[in-house]
């Protein structure tokens, strides 16, 4: 994370308390876990203002959120990825396999996550240039509306609208032609007109470029399956030209054919690929769920079904934790500064059941503790992205105003607990279940005759789920 990139502008004035307020608004308790990340990600902007000679020696301090599924392992990492513009891959540690076995390199989450920086920094580029494009995209967009113009090709004026023959040429100041100075005001009238979205719905031709596209493919390989096409897209660009495709569009969508266009022009594709690089070493943050998965359950590697790979992916996984040089489409990636945030359920195996010298590189454990009833009703409440908020807004773009009352929040809030206690504790997924049967018959409805206020209370929960709630058998089935 280089000091003047967005994620280090950000983290500056993020302090570890302003990034735990911050999870709140998203994450409801799991205190000490969002303290723990928020500790990881202040420490990455220490680092940096530390002298060259120590900062190379301070590495990240990994991190294994235990805990059940639903209690927000997933959704902590994500938020405090979005907070700084960091690039995150989320990994199922379950798709790894062994060095010999068909399946995923373990390397290949550091491609993935070069690939996440690449997007993020390539949209940071586009945002910069974003003026300059639509300038040119005008202009492009004049030409193509002016009769006789560019037609899109020339990426700007020529001859300001009127081709090169179309008028005497300018020889001093004041010795313009008519029609040149007709030219030039019919152009600022096109111009007044299409910055007001007078000429949105006119066709244009116009020719866009269309580059070469490699082709990507599986190979089997002793590192296992993975999809080949690291330099081949910037191979065939070098081999196959460019072609113009020609095709009618309104300006609407023009301008947005264009702009990409002309966006893609201005941005150096080689600095991109280099900050993307030292962005993903630097700031970048892999998400490996379910490592709870890949420990041996039976004290050794197995050697029969499913355990067969499980210590070999451990081994396979511990030097990229560790810090190594992977390879990848964009040159050679270090490790050793990413932090890892590795979760499990752990309902089988534990943490010690990993191999001793992968515990070492995980030494922050945080347990994220089961939800209960008064979690479930801050869930229903405070999150910006609450799902009475989402359940309410969906149905208000039917003409329906939904009101939740207190007493339906509470009596949902009692059936997750209880279903969560006698069935599968699946944490606050299970509010998903609950809600989504419960306005079943107004979603279904509300697009042909359902309008007007629905409310929500505690007799119409009782209604819509008493019978299957009291059935052990229905509601292990549909809750």
């Amino acid at each position: 994370m280089t000091d003047g990139s967005p994620a280090a502008k950000v983290l500056k004035d993020l302090t570890p308390r302003r990034i735990v307020e911050e999870l709140d608004k998203y994450v409801v308790g799991q205190m000490d876990a969002k303290k723990a990340v928020a500790i990881a990600l202040r420490n990455r902007y220490r680092r940096q203002r530390l002298g060259p000679d120590l900062r190379d020696e301070v590495l990240p301090k990994n991190l294994i959120l235990i805990g059940p599924t639903g209690v927000g392992k997933t959704e902590i990492a994500r938020r405090l990825a979005a907070l700084v513009d960091a690039p995150l891959v989320k990994v199922e540690a379950s798709k790894y396999t062994e060095v010999g076995y068909v399946g995923r390199d373990v390397e290949s989450m550091v491609r993935d996550l070069v690939d996440a920086s690449v997007n993020l920094v390539r949209q940071e580029q586009v945002r910069d240039v974003e003026k300059k494009a639509a300038e040119r995209v005008e202009d492009r967009l004049l030409d193509l509306l002016l009769p006789g113009g560019a037609g899109g090709g020339g990426g700007g004026r020529s001859g300001g609208g009127a081709g090169p023959s179309s008028g005497p040429r300018i020889g001093f100041v004041g010795d313009e032609s008519g029609e040149v100075r007709r030219a030039e005001t019919t152009r600022e009238k096109l111009r007044a007109m299409l910055r007001e979205g007078q000429l949105e719905d006119r066709e244009v031709e116009v020719h866009l470029e269309k580059r070469a596209q490699a082709p990507t493919f599986e190979i089997f390989s002793p590192q296992g399956t993975e999809q080949v096409g690291l330099d081949f897209q910037s191979l065939f660009e070098r081999i196959l030209p460019s072609r113009r495709v020609e095709r009618k569009l309104t300006v609407r969508e023009a301008r947005k054919a264009l702009l990409e266009e002309e966006s893609e022009k201005l941005i150096d594709r080689e600095k991109v690929h280099q900050e993307a690089v030292k962005r993903a070493e630097t700031a970048g943050i892999i998400f490996i769920d379910e490592i709870d998965k890949i420990c041996s359950r039976d004290g050794g590697a197995g050697g029969h079904g499913p355990d067969v790979s499980r210590e070999g992916v451990q081994r396979d996984l511990l030097p990229i934790v560790e810090g190594t040089t992977v390879n990848s489409r964009y040159g050679h990636v270090r490790t050793d500064h990413i932090l890892f945030i590795a979760a499990g359920a752990f309902h089988i195996a534990k943490p010690s059941d990993l191999i001793p010298e992968l515990q070492g590189r995980f030494p922050i454990r945080v347990e994220l503790g089961p939800l209960g009833r008064e979690d479930f009703l801050r869930i229903l409440r405070e999150p910006k992205n609450a799902l009475t908020k989402q359940y309410t807004a969906l149905l208000a773009t039917e003409g329906v105003e939904v009101e939740f009352r207190d007493d339906a929040i509470e009596e949902m809030a009692a059936i997750a607990e209880d279903v969560n206690a006698r069935t599968q504790n699946i944490g606050a997924r299970r509010l998903h279940t609950i809600l989504e049967k419960l306005l079943e018959d107004p979603l279904f409805d509300a697009p042909d005759y359902l309008e007007g206020r629905l409310v929500v209370d505690r007799e119409f929960v009782r209604k819509k789920l008493a019978r299957i709630v009291e059935d052990e058998d229905l509601a292990r089935y549909i809750l």
